[in-house]
């Protein structure tokens, strides 16, 4: 199906072969509600643009600060080319594209590139690129002879195209930001997922990490949450399935949650939380930053034994998984409202961690 998402209706202008015709994208899932604008602002040179890819979180972001969203056409022509267009004037104005590189994750990176190049062409004074999730991100060394090291690739497309700076959220790995040639800012969605589970008032929580690599985040949320700290060893026999073998920590009659920064197709996930209930664990949640949500992964947090899924709204779920019970969401949009009027007043952005 021809694709085009936007934030205008109006079509762009006829291909020179007229043997294409653009279509139209459907529109991206909707996001949870935030909260209410900060303050409504009439500032001219302040805009946020949005691709296709999460013009929900966008909407909720601009409502946060009170600002309209910016108006742009984006389309396709029947041969499948990608057409965007800035439909307003940006001369002089400082702008934040929202666009995370989700599934489809080319089409929505192309878009970006090409979004960053209208923008830049169209004398816009700073562009920041806000990506709510990073694809390829996983992609970050060589694990492997003759491979590429996408990541990379991408952080100097971004950067080619005219990106300035970048604001991102719970990166696979931090160091990815050397990759980058221009700021960087990392925001974490721990401020979002630690808040909702201090609500839950868990007396004897055990945070657990499904790997060894994630380690360092598990213990940081461990310490917010003045709670014990566990980890899964696992191992890895294919590209996306894996083996646990043993838990390390006691959480026996314990609540446990496992906290990871990707859910995909889940297989890691639910052999955790087996793991750990048949290591004694009372009961199992999960929570991760970035719902990708890939093949099996909704009907196997379907079977399994977790009591529930807490991820954030930076990738849109699959009807599927909206109406999958124990998935919830808790929107980051405030989060990330409040770093992009940091970036815009040039104020300090590190008050937004914990």
């Amino acid at each position: 199906m021809d694709a085009a998402a936007k934030t205008s209706v109006v079509p762009p202008p006829a291909h020179t072969d007229g043997d294409h015709q653009p279509g139209k994208e459907p529109q991206a899932g909707a996001a949870p509600k935030v909260n209410k604008p900060v303050r409504a602002r009439q500032d001219d040179r302040w805009k946020i643009f949005s691709g296709t890819a999460n013009d929900a979180l966008a909407k909720d972001i601009c409502d946060f600060l009170g600002l309209p969203i910016g108006q742009a056409c984006i389309t396709k022509f029947s041969d499948g080319e990608t057409y965007v267009q800035i439909e307003e004037n940006v001369r002089g104005a400082d702008v934040f594209m929202v666009q995370p590189t989700c599934d489809p994750v080319d089409v929505h990176l192309m878009q970006l590139l090409l979004l960053i190049d209208a923008l830049k062409r169209a004398s816009a004074r700073r562009i920041t690129v806000v990506i709510p999730y990073f694809g390829y991100a996983r992609q970050d060394r060589k694990d492997k002879p003759r491979v590429p090291i996408s990541s990379k690739l991408v952080a100097d497309l971004l950067t080619t195209a005219g990106a300035d700076r970048a604001l991102v959220v719970d990166l696979h790995a931090p160091q990815i930001q050397g990759f980058f040639n221009i700021p960087v800012d990392h925001l974490f969605a721990s401020p979002v997922l630690v808040d909702y589970f201090r609500k839950r008032q868990f007396p004897d929580l055990t945070v657990v990490s499904p790997d060894a690599g994630g380690v360092e985040r598990a213990r940081f949320f461990a310490k917010k949450m003045d709670s014990a700290l566990a980890i899964v060893d696992k191992r890895r026999v294919q590209m996306d399935e894996t083996e646990v073998m043993n838990v390390i920590g006691d959480v026996k009659g314990r609540a446990c949650l496992i906290l990871d920064d990707i859910i995909d197709t889940a297989g890691t996930l639910v052999k955790t939380s087996q793991a750990l209930l048949d290591a004694g664990a009372r009961e199992v949640h999960a929570c991760a930053t970035h719902p990708v949500l890939s093949g099996p992964a909704i009907e196997r947090i379907a079977k399994s034994g977790l009591a529930e899924v807490v991820v954030t709204d930076t990738i849109p779920l699959s009807e599927a998984a909206r109406n999958e019970p124990k998935i919830i969401v808790r929107s980051i949009a405030g989060l990330i409202g409040r770093a992009i009027q940091s970036i815009h007043e040039e104020t300090s952005v590190s008050k937004l961690f914990l």
